[in-house]
């Protein structure tokens, strides 16, 4: 069942409400404490059904076309409600990471001018924290299992918090698709800000229907069943498995939160045959205790986003799977590995219809095997389309010369097959997420026992290609006493999981240059993990 591409999500969904299989399309699973799980089913017809009730609630809630409100939520099945009833309503939705807190997410809020948010039932304090300088956000509704209706209320100019499940009334009338073109936007998605303040990509519906092409082009069809453990907030599990789902009627597993604990029950029971790993992830399963019943599992293939090289074959003869590795970025360009088609480790060749090339900093194309910017075109000429929210000069820059510039520096080889190295700049990618080490610095120098913070990478412990680990060096503040245990609480209560350093290194002084630029070099070769002056985060 193959769309034609522009086919708009409310009226794909409308279109295919009768359409009957033997699975549900979609599954959510909430991991419980004691090893067991509950789950959540979504067709065709559901998805219709609960996308109207939650258009008519957004109408009534005042929700014009064009206007936006955010998703703040793990992956629960309403945040699939909320997107098809955006797409009902010609509104667009915004999805933030459910981790997101302090300034990050203020300033997320406000630069988009949400008017509106649908959280997750444990980010509403966080939400409470920030919504008095968030003028715009006039309402906040809630889903999970909580029973209370949180802070927001009294701490925020919001009048009240509302459970999502009042609002649903499932007997309405139904409400016309808000026509909209393929240009039309439909979602707006956060960069990770790791050159300053998040930038927000428009995404428009011509660009989400384009995303699954990925899911067919490493050889996924109707007849397997997707596991994605990702955020919905993050494009490998919005754009790649739920569109992929969606448009190509692939049925879809995704776990509220990854669980290593709970994958590989969830994988059995759903008799899911492709799951998608980022990079450290695998690293995370290959560590745990090898199982009799490792083999034992109806997976066969794995849809990797930075498998460590050395990892490739271990990880496919202990678990049975064959390997892909995808490549690309919410803004544009993509890459595919299929497998058993490319060499191990690499990020593959570019879709149908790109080209990629590995250029130097004068932009002329670089040798096989000589390291570069990985940069993309469209075949037929000029760079894909990027549009940053009100900001058209980094949208220039990002496309400066009709090459999509990806930030990130690797090679290809004599056969054409491109190869990722790590990410240009100074910027730390781990987990998959790409980290500013600028924007950590100014969290953990609020601390009031830190005198002076430099936050670097140095490779991670789980071996991933490109991936660190984040180094925090501080200089204590004299007359202050310091507890190593204060600034990984502070830093855990004000920064995503992600952001917060794998390490402390505490130093008399950090070594810079005349002009005051941190000396990273001489930190990084000071720095040992079994250093005295070194403490790891506990559970890291």
């Amino acid at each position: 069942m193959t769309p034609t591409p522009f086919v708009p999500l409310a009226q794909l969904i409308r279109d295919r409400r009768t359409h009957a299989g033997g699975q549900p399309l979609l599954s959510f699973v909430r991991h419980l404490p004691d090893g067991g799980f509950l789950a959540q089913h979504r067709d065709y017809a559901q998805l219709w059904e609960r996308g109207q009730a939650l258009a008519r609630a957004l109408r009534r809630a005042g929700m014009a076309p064009g206007e936006r409100f955010a998703l703040l939520m793990q992956n629960h099945a309403e945040l699939v409600d909320a997107v098809v009833a955006s797409s009902i309503l010609g509104t667009v939705f915004v999805p933030i990471d459910p981790r997101t807190r302090g300034k990050k997410l203020l300033y997320m809020l406000n630069s988009v001018n949400c008017r509106g948010v649908i959280a997750g039932d444990y980010c509403l304090d966080a939400l409470a924290e920030v919504l008095s300088e968030a003028p715009g956000v006039q309402w906040v509704w809630a889903v999970g299992e909580g029973g209370g209706d949180s802070e927001v209320a009294r701490r925020g100019p919001v009048a009240d918090v509302v459970r999502l499940e009042r609002l649903i009334d499932p007997h309405g009338e139904e409400l016309p698709c808000h026509p909209v073109g393929p240009d039309t936007t439909m979602q707006l998605v956060f960069t990770s800000g790791t050159t300053g303040n998040p930038k927000a990509i428009v995404g428009s519906y011509a660009k989400y229907a384009g995303a699954c092409a990925m899911v067919a082009a490493v050889g996924v069809t109707p007849a397997d069943r997707m596991y994605n453990g990702l955020s919905l907030t993050h494009s490998n599990a919005l754009a790649i498995t739920l569109g992929g789902a969606l448009y190509l009627g692939i049925p879809a597993v995704f776990s509220r939160r990854f669980s290593k604990s709970g994958l590989w029950r969830v994988i059995r029971e759903f008799r899911c045959t492709t799951l998608n790993l980022l990079g450290g992830m695998f690293s995370a399963i290959h560590s745990e205790a090898p199982d009799a019943r490792d083999a034992d599992n109806p997976l066969r293939l794995v849809i990797g986003s930075g498998m460590p090289g050395n990892l490739w074959e271990p990880f496919s003869r202990r678990f049975g799977v064959a390997i892909a590795e995808v490549y690309g970025a919410a803004e544009g360009g993509a890459m595919v590995n299929p497998p058993g088609v490319g060499p191990r480790g690499s990020i593959g060749r570019p879709l149908a219809g790109l080209v990629a090339r590995v250029v130097d900093e004068q932009d002329r194309e670089c040798a096989a095997n000589e390291p570069g910017e990985i940069v993309f075109q469209r075949a037929e000429g000029g760079a894909p389309p990027v549009t940053y929210l009100d900001n058209p000069l980094a949208s220039q820059e990002k496309t400066r010369g009709g090459w999509l510039r990806m930030g990130d520096i690797g090679y290809r080889d004599e056969q054409g097959w491109f190869f990722f190295m790590h990410r240009k700049g100074n910027d730390i990618r781990r987990n998959g997420d790409f980290i500013s080490p600028g924007f950590v610095e100014k969290e953990i120098a609020e601390h009031p026992a830190v005198a002076d913070v430099f936050v670097y990478g140095v490779p991670a412990a789980t071996g991933a290609a490109g991936e660190k680990d984040l180094v925090a060096a501080i200089v204590p503040r004299q007359g202050h006493d310091w507890n190593v245990a204060s600034v990984f609480d502070f830093c855990g209560e004000r920064l995503e999981r992600n952001s917060v350093p794998s390490f402390l290194q505490v130093v008399e002084q950090i070594p810079k240059t005349a002009s005051e630029k941190p000396l990273e070099r001489l930190l990084r070769e000071a720095f040992s993990a079994d250093a005295p002056n070194v403490v790891a985060r506990k559970g890291a």
